[in-house]
């Protein structure tokens, strides 16, 4: 068997990335014609995957030879072929397993056809969808996952942050007294050390959080300070609110399950900063539930996707408590709202938007893809910075997961540029009930 295959391309590997052509090197690809009615439903709507669909079809129609149907066409240098499949085909072992006549089962017939066909070849079904890898799996055909943007390593998820024991006390003491740090290279940790990481160093008599500036390469103290009424609770809490205050970081992500305080932080921290910035954005996209499609709800635009924007409200309601209610912070926060200084948002609402001297925070993001993600942070302009908060634990899209969600895909990309901070918060704060169910069930 040679080491060039055949790879059948599944329609939600398009609807994850419209560039997923360009990635099967010199192999052959092959599309269903199935795959290009299913993309055709797709093509309308405000969503990202609306938008890859319509994406991917004007690349598509870039490739004008005719032979797409036939010898198949070139995707480039250094790439295979590609193929529209649009025969009819046999495909027994498919139609004797899964009688019923349906897309997934047309692109498993084609998978089938052309592993008959090429038997000195590898023929390949890639797709997000498990159930269909399984099936095809059964008849005994290949079946992979798109994993081009997985992450390897997503250990960095079950820690908080690191602890440096036997730290020379005279260290911390100059930590504690100096306004500018100290020099990374005095510690010998120094070539394990992430830009912007924060940590905890431990002597045999004190013990001092810490951060490592790449602007400066200094290691300094990391105060407990207090963001818009919010006092940190933990050590986790507290390097939160540092890079979150630290207008020279302009991309941020939070980590951790629910009840650990990523979403209010990040709005504590940008009201606390709102001097500095002309709006603040709080945004999140929205899932269904139970595979119910919003555009059935009633109410315009902004009523549908009210009830998913509840959870940001009640983040800054938490806020707002913290003062009196006839207080000038809890009406300033009801004005910013009022003026559009703060604005809550479902994240399909910011598409095509330049998002200048902004401080936009983005919920759930590990409902994204990678390519979302993406697109979400090149809106940046000037004086922007970005929040990205999430629980990897949690995913409510079908087709991605632990491993192949956009935040752990930025938080992997990103980890050594110095404009980028990521703090994984582990202890659960809302309550002690939330914090014994995130644990035990």
């Amino acid at each position: 068997m040679g080491t060039k295959k055949n790879f059948v391309i599944d329609t939600n590997v398009i609807l994850h990335d419209y560039n997923c052509l360009k990635n099967f090197q010199e192999n052959d690809v092959y599309l269903p014609i199935v795959v290009l009615e299913e993309l055709d439903k797709f093509k309308k709507g405000n969503e990202q995957i609306n938008y890859n669909a319509r994406e991917f079809v004007r690349e598509l129609d870039q490739i004008t030879d005719e032979s797409l149907f036939t010898k198949g066409a070139s995707l480039g240098p250094g790439l295979g072929k590609l193929f529209i499949f649009a025969r009819d085909v046999k495909a027994p072992k498919v139609k004797h397993s899964f009688p019923e006549h349906k897309p997934d089962h047309q692109i498993l017939a084609v998978a089938e056809t052309l592993t008959d066909e090429y038997t000195d070849m590898k023929t390949i079904l890639v797709s997000k969808d498990v159930n269909l890898r399984m099936k095809a799996r059964s008849i005994g055909l290949y079946a992979e996952d798109y994993i081009t943007d997985k992450v390897v390593n997503a250990e960095i998820f079950d820690d908080s942050h690191k602890i440096f024991e036997g730290i020379d006390p005279t260290l911390i003491d100059r930590i504690y007294s100096s306004h500018d740090g100290i020099d990374l290279s005095e510690f010998e940790f120094a070539k394990d050390i992430l830009p912007n990481e924060c940590f905890i160093l431990k002597s045999d008599r004190s013990t001092v959080l810490a951060r490592y500036n790449p602007f400066t390469k200094t290691v300094g103290k990391v105060n407990k300070v207090k963001s818009a009424g919010i006092e940190p609770r933990n050590a986790e809490q507290t390097f939160a609110l540092e890079v979150l205050n630290d207008p020279n970081i302009k991309l941020v992500a939070l980590t951790g399950k629910a009840g650990t305080g990523k979403t209010l932080l990040a709005l504590a921290a940008a009201l606390s900063n709102i001097l500095t910035y002309k709006q603040i954005l709080l945004a999140r996209p929205v899932v269904a539930l139970s595979n119910k499609d919003i555009g059935f709800l009633p109410g315009d635009a902004k009523e549908k996707v009210a009830p998913y924007m509840q959870p940001l409200f009640d983040n800054l309601n938490v806020i707002k408590r913290q003062y009196s209610s006839n207080s000038n912070e809890a009406k300033r926060l009801d004005e910013m709202l009022k003026n559009e200084q703060l604005v809550i948002e479902a994240l399909a609402f910011i598409r095509g938007r330049s998002l200048s001297e902004m401080y936009c925070i983005i919920d759930e993001a590990q409902n994204l893809t990678p390519n979302e993600i993406k697109t979400i942070i090149t809106r940046a302009g000037e004086g922007t910075k970005m929040v990205f908060t999430g629980d990897i634990q949690q995913i409510d899209q079908p087709y991605l997961d632990s491993h192949s969600n956009g935040l752990v895909y930025m938080i992997d990309k990103m980890k050594d540029q110095k404009l980028f901070a990521h703090v994984n918060l582990i202890k659960g704060e809302r309550s002690e009930l939330s914090e014994l169910a995130s644990n035990l069930m």
